[in-house]
């Protein structure tokens, strides 16, 4: 399997919630895009378009930000805090 395809498949136990997750804020954001370019322009066709086309690439982005943020949680959780103490030399 690929880098890629191991990195968007490899979900752990919360993957479902993941993509469930990115799924409603894809329909939130497509609302907000939607009201606001209509809002801005009063044109429903230039609303929708630019509702349908900057929604879709922001949740595709949202998504890999997620399972970056995610693998970061379990690194910073598997690590642990650091046991080093910044202490002057000779103290």
């Amino acid at each position: 399997m690929s880098a890629l395809k191991d990195f968007v498949h490899n979900h752990g136990a919360k993957g479902d919630q993941s993509l469930l997750k990115t799924i409603t804020f894809a329909i939130t954001h497509f609302i907000v895009a939607f009201s606001v370019a209509y809002l801005l322009t009063g044109d429903i066709l230039i609303g929708s378009l630019i509702a349908m086309v900057e929604p879709a690439i922001n949740t595709v982005a949202y998504f890999f930000h997620e399972k970056i943020w995610a693998r970061h949680q379990q690194n910073t959780t598997v690590e642990g805090p650091s046991l080093r103490h910044n202490t002057a030399p000779g103290c």
